[in-house]
């Protein structure tokens, strides 16, 4: 386990704090729970959100055809 220190403006202390107690959690707990969910959140589509991206036949076929590239080792780190 890692301690990590950080500093924020008093208006975003009271309003973690504030969701902390409405949680019943202290503070630290609170804070890591809230970013694991952000993170989990950004990482993962909905299915709206799926469909939307399989429906772009020229999106899904860059996207294989970038696959493709990486396999055959052609490409290049900028």
């Amino acid at each position: 386990m890692k301690t990590v220190t950080m500093r924020v403006d008093d208006s975003i202390y009271q309003m973690i704090k504030q969701a902390a107690d409405g949680q019943k959690r202290n503070l630290s707990n609170f804070i890591e729970f809230a970013t694991l969910q952000y993170l989990s959140s950004i990482q993962f589509v909905d299915s709206e959100e799926m469909n939307e991206i399989l429906a772009d036949k020229q999106l899904c076929q860059n996207l294989k055809d970038g696959l493709d590239d990486i396999k055959k080792e052609n490409y290049t780190l900028v």
